[in-house]
């Protein structure tokens, strides 16, 4: 390597084309005959349009919590029940598990996703980083699917 500390690579020259026999044809700029599909040589499809989604003027319905029989207002938040399939507040399950597991000091209940609830225990040091999963208390049946979210994912999304 030479003492001036650059790289040995060589500047970028541009090669002669070799392809400019009467066969070869520059290619054209892209036209909506030309388009992306066409590229390949396959078959061409019309691409769908996209249609807005219908708004739904109904509102929502805003059902009572079977556990503390105040009404839910933030449906997106609710969880199903275990036994009716109903909506209830996601505090007041936290709560319901509270009442049923026995919690140490350095235990917490957090939602760990799929429609389960977990039991954590958080490690000594006050960073909360590190936990492990003591119990994880399945929540909402994955097979399944209430029928009110339903009714909540066809106004959020049409696909």
């Amino acid at each position: 390597m030479s003492g001036r500390g650059g790289s040995r690579r060589r500047g970028y020259r541009r090669r002669e084309r070799t392809d400019t026999g009467p066969e070869y044809t520059k290619p054209s700029r892209k036209t909506p005959e030309n388009s992306r599909s066409d590229r390949g040589g396959g078959s061409t499809y019309e691409r769908l349009r996209w249609t807005p989604p219908v708004m739904v003027s109904e509102p929502l319905p805003v059902p009572d919590c079977p556990y503390c029989g105040k009404p839910i207002k933030d449906m997106a938040a609710a969880i199903a029940d275990k036994h009716s399939g109903a909506p209830v507040h996601f505090d007041c399950i936290i709560a319901k598990i509270a009442e049923n597991e026995t919690l140490e000091r350095e235990d917490s209940i957090a939602y760990i996703g799929g429609g389960c609830f977990g039991i954590l225990r958080f490690t000594g040091s006050p960073n909360t980083l590190r936990f492990t999963i003591k119990k994880v208390v399945e929540w909402e049946d994955k097979e399944q699917r209430a029928a009110w979210r339903r009714t909540m994912s066809d106004r959020y999304s049409t696909t």
